[in-house]
């Protein structure tokens, strides 16, 4: 019987050589794609689900969507930018921002659009990743990159009867503007950071709006002030006050991990947070049923300052009783209220554990190794970024490498560079590929959860940081300057550089433009890799 991990693919048109393939294009894969270039690698391409580049800020456009960083920390450390209007940038301007990223660096002639990826095999003859996506493309590559991110997959609840209800059902992350929410009955589902920030925009505009909260969040007080045309003609006239500022906003966000480390700080917060939810909100109970019971930090904290005001309002109720089903006009909850309803919104955030997301993706490393067979227990990598038994494969944002503190961008960043010293070392050793050994990542697996301990993480409160059965796989709980500190080299005792079985193919610009001659070096590999399998 054939292993499909050493069967060469069979020769094809559509077959598409490359040095490195990256899956998404967001903060991270275009983070990817130019520092590759910046390195004198220019054979690689993107492949990306959707018609648009932007990742989650192309998709999260409800109304106030924005970014919980600080504008200059949430931006790339090697493209500031001066004119941001303010300390917290709209959604609309962090998109903006792509563009014009993804224009200077002239990317798009290495982005395939609607090309979603269904499957990574990593073939053991070429020591190639056969990858090939739904719009019928397949790619050889060196070198795989994941860059989708864990917040791409929109949660869906399972309440029943939620298919059959007749009125208007979005996700807060495929909002409808086409569709009018004035002097409608509208419910939203989940009290998460998109419900936060689109509630007490929608709530003026409709009849009735129901909030169902199954667990309080911690919110605190969002800096909203605006950046003056001095400001931004300072950032751009002088670029080092940019940098000190981007400085400023790093280290007064790491300041936050103290409190998480050290639950009893925590206690303190949370009593300066119980005062300001009284002060904002009149009635005193729906402050009581506002309030958390469970330690700051240990679910995601959120910012604003409309949240808590918002039900102040007269049209606006907060439902923390259980939905019991959702029928054709409405939804009924479990103490046998129904609520009639014209629109129902599942601010429910998104499927952040990768079994789930990927669990009909296929993706098969050395010997038949697949995630959903290695990953059953639960995610885990190396640093997030290499998995063992997986060659030539990266994360970007992968297991334990999520932030409760501070700027993803700046984890991508220490994370591409990590990638782009790897593949240095499979060049400069000869090697066809690179593979993090098991007992490294053992190693890793066991610091992070003695790391974990003691922390607010493991105060005993369920997250999506967390597995369904309570295993933390998404935070790294140090400070992200540790972070970057322990990726800035590889240790290449870590790892293995292997040989693949038959003759590697070649890369070049001409194989990747998917040219005759590099179909005809497939064959011949083919051939040869026959040989070996003989």
């Amino acid at each position: 019987m054939s292993d499909p991990t050493r069967d060469p693919i069979t020769p094809s048109t559509n077959v598409r050589e490359v040095e490195v393939a990256i899956a998404g294009a967001g903060f991270g894969g275009l983070c990817m794609a130019i520092q590759l270039q910046k390195n004198g690698i220019h054979d690689f391409l993107i492949l990306e689900k959707a018609k648009e580049v932007g990742g989650a800020w192309r998709d999260n456009h409800y109304p106030g969507a924005a970014c919980d960083v600080q504008s200059h920390m949430y931006s790339y450390s090697f493209e500031t930018q001066s004119d941001w209007s303010k300390r917290y940038a709209p959604w609309h301007e962090i998109q903006q921002y792509i563009l014009d990223t993804v224009k200077k660096y002239k990317l798009r002639p290495h982005i395939h659009f609607n090309q979603e990826v269904v499957s990574a095999v990593f073939n053991e003859g070429t020591g190639r990743w056969v990858i090939k996506t739904a719009g019928g493309e397949t790619l050889m590559a060196r070198h795989w990159v994941l860059a989708s991110g864990p917040l791409h997959v929109p949660a869906i609840p399972d309440i029943p009867g939620l298919k059959d209800f007749q009125g208007k059902v979005m996700h807060s992350a495929q909002w409808d503007h086409g569709y009018d929410l004035k002097g409608k009955r509208v419910a939203s589902i989940g009290t998460g950071g998109s419900a936060i920030q689109y509630v007490p925009e929608i709530a003026p505009d409709v009849k009735q709006l129901h909030v169902f909260q199954r667990t309080p969040a911690w919110v605190i007080p969002r800096d909203e002030r605006s950046y003056s045309a001095f400001r931004k003609w300072t950032f751009k006239t002088l670029p080092f006050t940019r940098t000190l500022h981007r400085w400023r906003c790093y280290w007064t966000n790491e300041s936050r991990l103290w409190p998480i480390l050290n639950p009893w700080m925590a206690k303190i917060g949370e009593a300066a947070l119980k005062k300001f939810i009284s002060y904002q909100v009149k009635d005193p109970a729906l402050v009581k049923k506002l309030t958390p019971d469970y330690t700051l930090g240990c679910k995601r904290i959120l910012i604003s300052n409309k949240w808590y005001p918002a039900f102040n309002r007269a049209n606006v109720e907060l439902v923390t009783e259980a939905v019991r089903e959702i029928t054709p006009d409405g939804i009924v909850t479990k103490d046998g209220k129904e609520r009639k309803l014209d629109c129902i919104i599942l601010g429910t955030g998104f499927v952040v554990d990768p079994r789930i997301y990927m669990k009909s993706f296929e993706l098969r490393g050395l010997r038949g190794h697949t995630v959903q067979e290695d990953w059953k227990v639960s995610p885990t990598s190396y640093y997030g970024i290499t998995t063992a038994n997986y060659p030539n494969m990266y994360q970007l944002v992968g297991p334990h490498t999520g932030l409760g503190h501070n700027s993803i961008v700046f984890m991508i960043e220490a994370q591409v560079n990590y990638i782009i010293e790897c593949m240095k070392l499979v060049k400069q050793k000869g090697a066809d590929y690179i593979d993090v050994k098991p007992e490294a990542m053992t190693r890793f697996l066991g610091e992070m959860t003695q790391a974990l301990q003691g922390t607010v993480w493991s105060s005993g409160c369920k997250s999506w940081y967390q597995t369904a059965d309570g295993i933390n796989f998404a935070i790294w709980p140090k400070s992200t300057w540790r972070y970057w500190l322990e990726t800035r080299k590889v240790n290449e005792a870590d790892y293995v550089f292997g040989q693949c079985t038959g003759k590697a193919l070649g890369t070049g610009a001409g194989k990747a433009q998917g040219s005759g001659a590099g179909i005809g070096a497939l064959a011949g590999e083919q051939a040869m890799a026959r040989m070996v399998q003989r």
